[in-house]
């Protein structure tokens, strides 16, 4: 069965919550301080943390879904200005994550694109997003989508303040 992509709704939360948890602790707990990624993920991605982002007026949250179980997932917020570049009308793309079992198999380029036409007819103008300055393969990923490096912001992982490139994609 292909993957399929669809808006998540609130009956969503705590499979989105259990994927982003787990997602989050595959990528990022060997190279960070195992506390502050726990502590972070229990601040994120509780069920009923994602029951409210699901509900929050003006944010969508996009799931690949193969045959049935959650393979990727996008959430886009409109309307929010990026760190340091100036731009009317951009949505930020507040996670982009993709298990690992569908890397290289073409879901993420499919994801992004599903994201991105969400929310030009939504009425993006562009868009932005944040990438860990350690993780070269989404940089990579996002660079061959056509976003460009404009910048840094901090993310705090925990107690950890990190350094995140700010990337833009418009038209």
């Amino acid at each position: 069965m292909p993957v399929h992509v669809r808006l998540a709704t609130p009956v969503d939360a705590v499979a989105l919550s259990d994927f982003g948890a787990r997602t989050f602790l595959d990528w990022y707990l060997a190279d960070n301080d195992p506390s502050d990624v726990h502590q972070h993920v229990r601040n994120t991605y509780s069920p009923e943390r994602q029951a409210a982002e699901l509900t929050e007026p003006g944010q969508w949250a996009l799931l690949a879904e193969d045959d049935g179980i959650i393979a990727g997932y996008g959430l886009l917020r409109a309307n929010r200005p990026c760190p340091g570049y100036e731009a009317a009308g951009l949505a930020e793309i507040r996670r982009f994550y993709v298990g690992r079992a569908w890397h290289g198999s073409g879901l993420a380029r499919s994801l992004m694109q599903s994201v991105t036409g969400h929310g030009r007819e939504a009425g993006a103008a562009g868009f932005w997003l944040t990438c860990w300055e350690r993780n070269p393969r989404a940089l990579a990923f996002y660079a061959k989508c056509g976003f460009q490096h404009v910048g840094y912001t901090t993310f705090t992982v925990g107690n950890d303040p990190q350094t995140d490139h700010v990337l833009v994609l418009t038209p």
